[in-house]
């Protein structure tokens, strides 16, 4: 079963950070490698369905015209949004795929710590929600944490090889570390091109 909204509740009642997301090298390091990893330097409709204090959100706030991010938690949203106070063109909200889908259509979507959370029928919905709401070329960020996590319904491992025997995205990037993988797609059509061939070098 996937995690419910009630279990992450449980969390933030207990501590502000439970992840410890906003200090410590590691996740200051691993957003330096999510903002790094995205191939094109500005995009202009960017989705984070899952933006926990809003940590990542600041970096895409600097590299998107809009931002659209979404926390199930309350008190996640509230410290997102005064995180962002002041940033017009991010909106945070307390909602969560797959049991709401974002209005529009989007050239970036940021999936970061967030699918090992759902069962197998809530991945193949969250997925297929973001096939038909990323543009073609648009942009898919996953990042999973790698170790064992009993708890959750599927390890982050498996998030990824499923991601990528999915026919509508196709990888450009993949980064592999101990702790977590971090890979880019793009939706396609049209074919896939490497950060290069996105600026014109040859």
């Amino acid at each position: 079963m996937s995690l419910p909204p009630e279990h992450f509740d449980d969390i933030y009642a207990r501590e502000d950070d439970p992840w410890g997301i906003e200090h410590g090298w590691y996740e200051e390091r691993k957003r330096a490698c999510v903002l790094a990893a995205l191939p094109r330097e500005r995009y202009a409709r960017a989705f984070e369905p899952g933006c926990a204090g809003g940590a990542l959100t600041a970096g895409l706030a600097a590299r998107c015209d809009e931002l659209v991010s979404w926390d199930p938690v309350a008190r996640a949203v509230e410290t997102a949004r005064a995180r962002l106070a002041g940033h017009d063109h991010v909106g945070v909200e307390q909602a969560a795929l797959p049991a709401r889908t974002p209005e529009g259509t989007f050239d970036l979507v940021v999936v970061s710590e967030l699918v090992y959370y759902l069962d197998a029928d809530d991945r193949e919905t969250f997925w297929r929600a973001l096939e038909d709401r990323l543009r073609a070329g648009g942009h898919l960020v996953a990042v999973h944490w790698l170790r064992e996590a009993p708890e959750y319904p599927v390890e982050g491992a498996q998030v990824h090889d499923e991601l990528a025997a999915r026919p509508a995205f196709a990888r450009t990037v993949r980064h592999d570390e101990g702790d977590f993988r971090l890979e880019v797609y793009a939706r396609v059509p049209p074919e896939a091109r490497s950060v290069a061939e996105e600026t014109g070098l040859r």
